[in-house]
């Protein structure tokens, strides 16, 4: 069993908490934080997704402000970090790298970085679908943001069945996540000016060949990222051949307007009728009725919930790291776990 502990509750951090509380070969072996958030008291609560699990200080000044919260805290990470294999940061970034330098790499301990955290955290940036053996045996990971996880899902499915010569995709991100309620009221659109934006370099730094190119705008929404892709393809292609190949990626969905699915609001609610904690959608999205090959190039939209997918390649992250399976099994363990089907 890995032992692992999630330091940074915030919103991908209580997530990942839950989900290694769900793996049958690890253990979550503790939480770390320096103030009691919304989502640390929650989830620590009789009711909460990790409930009963240890709660630890990131720091000593932490550790009086979690002490003043009236949270009752077993002591500072630092102490216990030789009895820990793996940690899953999941704070700000440039706290990030300083928990890097001056926690676990003088105690040996392997660990993971999420989307935000700087570029040269870690020489393997990650995606379970796209480069899962590039992570085995390593001592620090960077998961890539939500955009580039989803990107590098569908792109990758996409690479394997027919090959990009190159890809182009134009992102409309949200705002802010739903908590977030300080960055609105918002009553813009917003471009990114950086052009291309960053998303095409991230993928490119877990498909190092890939040939992408991305523009982005900001609107005011809370739930979802939605991309549109054009892809130029190497070799020839159908639409039927193009869902086919998602159909067969495991984090990949296909949803249809059609069927009354033609928003990130409907998709929204999907999530929620069907049960899923916080709505949570770990999968891409794709919209069957976009999916269209017209002489050889592609093209198609798919939404990103940012709040939720980048906890199952973080879980298998964890696998990589320690060896202890396969991509697909990881993968097939992972979806089997976090109820991704």
């Amino acid at each position: 069993m890995v032992n692992v502990v999630v330091n940074g509750i915030g919103t991908i951090g209580k997530r990942v908490a839950e989900a290694v509380k769900k793996q049958d070969d690890m253990t979550l072996y503790g939480v770390s934080d320096v103030s009691a958030g919304q989502g640390l008291r929650t989830g620590l609560s009789p009711e909460g997704g990790f409930h009963g699990t240890d709660l630890y200080a990131s720091n000593s000044e932490g550790k009086e402000q979690l002490e003043e919260d009236e949270m009752h805290v077993e002591g500072l990470l630092e102490d216990v970090l030789d009895e820990v294999d793996v940690v899953v940061d999941c704070t700000p970034p440039g706290i990030d790298k300083s928990n890097k330098e001056n926690l676990y790499r003088p105690h040996g301990v392997k660990a993971i970085f999420q989307g935000g955290a700087p570029d040269d955290i870690a020489e393997v940036k990650f995606n379970a679908d796209a480069n899962y053996s590039e992570a085995v045996g390593e001592d620090f990971v960077k998961v890539v943001s939500c955009n580039t996880t989803s990107l590098s899902r569908t792109m990758s499915a996409v690479d394997e069945a027919f090959g990009v010569d190159e890809a182009t995709a134009n992102l409309v991100r949200r705002a802010g996540d739903i908590p977030q309620d300080g960055r609105g009221p918002v009553n813009s659109t917003i471009p990114v000016t950086e052009v291309p934006s960053h998303h095409g370099p991230d993928v490119q730094a877990v498909m190092p060949d890939l040939d992408i190119k991305t523009l982005a705008v900001k609107v005011p929404v809370t739930y979802g990222h939605v991309h549109m892709v054009t892809v130029e393809l190497e070799n020839e292609a159908s639409e039927e051949d193009v869902l086919e190949a998602f159909r067969d990626q495991p984090r990949v969905n296909i949803e249809s307007a059609g069927e009354g699915f033609d928003s990130t609001a409907k998709l929204h609610e999907k999530m929620r009728d069907l049960g899923r904690k916080r709505s949570d959608m770990p999968e891409a999205a794709v919209w069957e009725e976009t999916v269209t090959v017209d002489d050889g190039t592609l093209y198609w939209i798919h939404m990103v919930h940012q709040e939720s997918i980048v906890v199952p390649d973080s879980v298998d992250a964890i696998r990589a790291m320690f060896e202890l399976e396969s991509k697909e099994a990881s993968i097939e363990k992972t979806n089997d776990s976090l109820g991704i089907e």
